[in-house]
Order: structure tokens, then sequence, then C-alpha cells
């Protein structure tokens, strides 16, 4: 017997009608229905601009502080000029501990030494430029650094005592730095930066110190 033929009918009724799939909104249609607008600036940002421009030529005589600066600008100063006091003095002993160093281990610490006070001068260097962006004044006042000072001025007494000394000072400004950096959060991000700059740096000198110390053979 053979085989009834099937109706077009018959066949399209037996297959499932594929899906319809919209074709994706494409240019300016695609930001229209999503509600960007491309690459136009949104107009608040524009305003803010406009805003900021006014005010960068109203107040020019201020320099880098802008009406965005949102920290404690004196106590920021005063921090600072507290750390630049700081900075000096531990030049100062670094120097010291340089030109008295004596014994077996001298000349390989005497280096180690005469690096800390350079790069110890060039944080004072950086404090005193932040202080003037901020339109204050680096107190250098010798009379008044030993006492603003957070570490002391401590001379030793050989130079495993110098090593010593230095690494507690070293300690010392480590957490006084970050209780700077903490206060100042992120209301002066540029100061901020600065003193985390240094502060790596003072961690890389306690570090140094420290070693020398363990491994301490001699006078």
């Amino acid at each position: 017997m053979s085989a009834k033929p099937v109706s077009p009918r018959q066949t399209a009724s037996s297959k499932a009608a594929a899906p319809k799939v919209a074709a994706p909104a494409s240019g300016a249609s695609a930001g229209k229905a999503s509600g960007k607008s491309g690459t136009a600036r949104p107009s608040a940002f524009v305003a803010d601009i406009d805003a900021i421009r006014a005010r960068a030529r109203k107040h020019i005589e201020d320099g880098a502080i802008t009406a965005s600066y949102a920290a404690d600008r004196e106590a920021v100063i005063r921090l600072l000029n507290d750390a630049l006091a700081t900075e000096i003095v531990c030049v100062l002993r670094y120097k010291r501990h340089y030109f008295m160093a004596s014994g077996l281990m001298a000349d390989a610490i005497k280096s180690e030494f005469l690096e800390h006070a350079n790069e110890e001068q060039a944080h004072a260097d950086l404090i005193a430029e932040r202080i003037v962006q901020l339109g204050g004044e680096p107190d250098l006042n010798p009379d008044a650094l030993s006492r603003r000072a957070h570490a002391e001025y401590v001379e030793g007494s050989d130079l495993r005592d110098m090593v010593k000394e230095d690494l507690i000072a070293e300690r010392i400004a480590i957490d006084s730095y970050r209780a700077i950096i903490d206060f100042i959060g992120d209301k002066d991000t540029t100061t901020k930066r600065m003193m985390e700059h240094i502060l790596a740096q003072e961690e890389e000198h306690a570090d140094e110190l420290a070693d020398m110390l363990d491994g301490w053979t001699g006078r």
C-alpha cells in the first residue's frame, strides 16, 4: 500500500514555530533604549566643571589649595612641621654616628648611617615643600627642633649603641607617621601619599638596623 502524501498544511502544523529574536539595537537607538547618550557628557558633570573653573579664577592666590581641600589645613601643617623636626633630628643623629663610628664593623655600618642621613634629608625636603604648598612655613628654628621632634637625639656610647638608638628612633617615626596618615585619611591625598612614601623608607631603615643588631659580632 502506498503512503498518503502529506499536505503542506500538515507539514507546517507539525513543526514547532521558531522563536522570534529581536535584532540588537544599534548606534544611537541603543543608547536611547538604555537611557545613555553615548559620548555626550552628563549635564551635571558639565555644570561641575563650570563651577570648578569659576572657583579657580576667583581664588588664584591660594595656589594649590582649592575649595575641594577637605582637611584641617592648620592641623596638617602643624603635624608636618613636627614630622619635619623629626627628620632633621634624625639627619643630625645619623651624621654624628657616621663621623663617630669606630670598631671592627665600622666601615660597613658607616655607609648605612650616611645613606640613611641622606634619605632623611630628602624626607625633610619633601615635607618642607608640602608645608609651603599648603600655605604654611617650615619651622626650622634650631631652638625648637628637638622639642617638637618625635624621635630623640641620642649620641650612643659605642657603635652597637648607635645602631640601637637609630633603630629606636625609626620605630618611633614609624608609629607617629602612621598616626599622621590615619589622621589625614582621604581628606588630603597628596600629603597622605607623601607620608606613606616616607613611612615605607623608615620601615626599610628599621629593618636594616634590626638586621645589623641581629648579626652583631663586635663592638
